[in-house]
């Protein structure tokens, strides 16, 4: 038999037309891996296809995280695709450029510096700001077990305080056995306040969590009067509670922003800071930080001495194994903009979310909860009139997303739940001409809404 006569004769289709292959004419197996290989560019088409279905992540007003990256990002991520980051023996460069990211941090947040101007800080990289946050809620609690424990008192029942949290910590709770005393908003408050914690702080609250760019209402809750607050307890009952701050999205917008605000480690309270690499960072999805202000805040007995493929590595981390790209595609991204990149990128976020602000108070139906200024670049607002709009901000979502953009609509935390908000994020990447369309596509979604849809005798003349 000849060669040819040997191969299945659907597979020429192939040679014609991607679609005309048998893997294109079937449906995709979903629970067996299929019994013969198919060519790599049939396989991607496909796949690529199936991915249509998904949102455009440019559209995608509701995530903190990155949608858009330079083009040498692309490939510095392609060359990194084979390195685990977790072998430091192997891979010694990508562990000194993720040392470098941390100082560059512990610098950025004003961490103290030992006489040869280096940072004393200690800190590594993570899969995101969820995994850093729960590093450093380890770190809480360690310290104050072995505090508790050195001054012969009983270590059971820690607690966290903290305000409107993202959901990370109620995992770190639930995983890591801390009742989480989680303070509700007062009214009118976009955050924890200060005068709340005499409330809730105790001997056995390992530390305070406040948020550098609340996730509900995007502000920032008052680090320095946290801080000040903590001091008047510790004189009154000398119970020392450090602070953790979440900057997961305000990490990266307020040393350039709002410089003079003090958050970070000009705090001597402030013991650790997390923030994500892959949100206003500007790197690519997969990356987190956790800095600790200095080397013993972290306890030795977290850190993990690792005899791997022939190297002693120290590590400090939830998850292992993990690609080094993300890390890279950082410290790209610090050298690219530096501060005054960062800076420009980021006002021009501010701008376009004031801009957006402008637009939807002009509107009628809706008050202006957050407009952009002072801290994230994001708008918030509510229905100023939810009974008598005669539809809601759930009802607004789906007509946004007839257009394709996903904007949310959720109630607001604890004692404020009856207030339902929509929240718009303008990332790098979301220009002020994409705001001005969804503007303009928010004002046909409220005429549908308020007046019912156009008749199709409308339909083509209809604009505004």
């Amino acid at each position: 038999m000849a060669l040819h006569e040997a191969k299945d004769p659907r597979l020429g289709d192939a040679a014609t037309d991607l679609f005309a292959s048998p893997l294109s004419e079937d449906v995709l197996p979903k629970h067996r891996m299929p019994a013969e290989p198919s060519r790599p560019e049939v396989v991607y088409a496909l796949i690529h296809n199936e991915l249509l279905l998904d949102g455009n992540a440019a559209q995608n007003l509701a995530t903190f995280c990155t949608t858009w990256s330079d083009d040498e990002v692309h490939r510095l991520m392609n060359e990194c695709l084979d390195k685990n980051m977790i072998d430091k023996d192997e891979y010694p460069q990508t562990a000194e450029i993720e040392s470098r990211c941390v100082n560059i941090l512990a610098d950025l947040w004003n961490a103290p510096s030992t006489g040869d101007d280096a940072p004393n800080a200690m800190g590594c990289s993570t899969t995101g700001s969820s995994e850093a946050a729960m590093l450093g809620g380890l770190a809480l609690k360690w310290r104050w077990r072995e505090r508790r424990r050195s001054e012969g008192k009983s270590t059971e029942r820690p607690n966290l305080v903290c305000g409107p949290v993202q959901i990370c910590w109620d995992k770190f709770a639930r995983y890591f056995d801390v009742e989480l005393r989680q303070v509700p908003l007062e009214p009118g408050a976009t955050g924890l306040r200060a005068h709340q914690l005499k409330d809730y702080v105790d001997e056995n609250t390992i530390g305070v969590v406040a948020i550098l760019g609340v996730t509900f209402t995007c502000d920032y809750e008052p680090v320095a009067e946290f801080a000040a607050e903590l001091d008047r307890i510790q004189a009154e009952t000398g119970w020392d509670v450090p602070i953790h701050v979440d900057a997961a999205s305000g990490g990266f917008i307020a040393p350039f922003l709002h410089p003079d605000l003090v958050w970070d480690f000009r705090l001597p309270r402030v013991a650790s800071i997390n923030a994500s690499g892959h949100k206003y960072g500007l790197a690519p999805l997969g990356v987190g930080w956790a800095i600790w202000r200095t080397a013993d805040l972290l306890p030795e007995d977290l850190v993990f001495r690792v005899n791997y493929l022939g190297g002693d590595i120290p590590t400090f981390a939830l998850n292992f194994s993990r690609p080094g790209g993300e890390i890279i595609a950082q410290y790209y991204t610090f050298l690219r903009l530096g501060r005054g990149g960062y800076r420009r990128v980021q006002q021009a976020c501010a701008d376009t979310a004031r801009y957006l602000a402008e637009q939807v108070a002009a509107m009628g139906p809706f008050t202006l909860l957050y407009d952009g200024n002072g801290a994230l670049p994001a708008v918030s607002y509510k229905l100023t009139d939810p009974a008598g709009a005669g539809f809601s901000l759930y009802d607004l979502s789906d007509q946004l997303r007839m257009r394709g953009w996903q904007v949310p609509a959720y109630p607001l935390p604890a004692d404020q739940q009856d207030t339902v908000i929509q929240r718009v994020l303008i990332r790098h990447g979301v220009g002020r001409d994409e705001i001005a369309l969804l503007a303009a596509d928010l004002r046909r979604a409220l005429h549908r809404l308020t007046r019912g849809t156009p008749a199709d005798a409308d339909r083509a003349g209809f604009h505004h």
